[in-house]
């Protein structure tokens, strides 16, 4: 499974965590940013978007709260972008809204955390049935 991620720079040194993490069990491709010189969430999180929808793939998104990339990601059809704080969250995004992009917070979220809350996120299978006519009645919604 290839799977893209990006960060701005408020969560950059977790995404580097979680991106060595990874790559053991996935291809991930970083698409930045590349240093804690500062940055704005909107330009990662579009960069990253794009690649996911032309792809048809997943990605994760982390800044500091984890809110202005998930607003963000969520702006673009066929983008069901989750702000995750936990395994919970991870496991009902993906299980019953077939979310294609994990939001993370960098800030408010350990790496262990992080860590925890991607698995889950990357190994839980959208559930479908009932659950599918209820992500088509927005998934086509936006840019």
């Amino acid at each position: 499974m290839k799977i893209f991620i990006a960060s701005d720079h408020a969560a950059f040194n977790e995404k580097q965590l979680l991106v060595e993490y990874l790559k053991g069990k996935y291809e991930v491709v970083d698409l930045g940013t590349d240093s804690l010189e500062s940055t704005h969430y909107p330009e990662w999180a579009v960069k990253l978007v794009k690649k996911v929808k032309s792809e048809d793939s997943v990605g994760i998104l982390l800044c500091g709260s984890g809110i202005g990339v998930s607003m963000t990601a969520n702006r673009f059809s066929g983008i069901r972008a989750a702000l995750c704080r936990d395994s919970e969250d991870a496991k009902m995004g993906r299980l019953h809204n077939n979310a294609n992009v994990l939001c993370l917070a960098g800030r408010r979220t350990s790496i262990d955390e992080i860590k925890k809350i991607a698995d889950v996120f990357l190994t839980t299978p959208f559930e479908g049935g009932r659950h599918a006519a209820r992500v088509d009645l927005f998934n086509d919604l936006g840019e």
